[in-house]
């Protein structure tokens, strides 16, 4: 998913490893948990060894506005995404399988989906949609099971658990009626096409 993630952001602009790491938690909002920051330039080595990043020196690229400014001593390196890692971009955006489901998947290739082909949105949604239902049915099983033996306090917080399920449900069935409308998130309004549109 890091790859995913690195590859997302290097294909809207260049940048120091230094404003990567700020744009991770920036994209990714309350997923960027899923990222472990001590894996960054690990991965930013791979990447450059597989082909799907460059490395060049500021000086180079000084010129270009693209570039954030730097900010730090490690920054005076700025990644690039190549031809060969915009295709690698392309191939994991396409990716629908059960890795995309789970928390640390989901929320990554969610905050690529306006880069992702309907179909593949779709998909995905709805395998998140089962996972988190399958999760909220072991939890009231759990909570309907283990009531009596629980304190209040551990309880209380499996019912947070459960709701927390319950909403996160509501959300995706919202997004895929969204999704199957021909909309985007936030958008009303008719269609073009609708009638009654102009």
């Amino acid at each position: 998913m890091l790859d995913l993630a690195i590859l997302g952001l290097l294909h809207e602009s260049p940048m120091h490893g230094y404003e990567l790491r700020k744009q991770l938690a920036t994209k990714l909002g309350a997923f960027r948990a899923a990222i472990s920051y001590g894996s960054l330039y690990p991965t930013l080595r791979r990447l450059q060894t597989d082909g799907w990043i460059t490395e060049e020196p500021v000086a180079d690229c000084a010129a270009s506005s693209e570039v954030p400014p730097l900010t730090s001593r490690r920054g005076r390196v700025v990644y690039k995404i190549t031809a060969e890692g915009k295709e690698r971009f392309q191939a994991l955006l396409a990716q629908a399988g059960p890795e995309t489901y789970d928390d640390n998947g989901f929320g990554v290739h969610f905050a690529f989906f306006s880069r992702t082909d309907q179909d593949t949105r779709l998909r995905i949604l709805e395998g998140r949609r089962r996972k988190v239902e399958e999760r909220r049915e072991g939890m009231r099983d759990a909570v309907g099971r283990a009531a009596e033996r629980l304190d209040a306090y551990t309880l209380e917080l499996q019912r947070h658990g459960l709701d927390a399920c319950e909403r996160e449900v509501r959300w995706l069935e919202e997004l895929i009626a969204t999704e199957r409308s021909g909309r985007q998130p936030g958008q009303t309004g008719p269609m073009p096409g609708d009638p009654g549109s102009k």
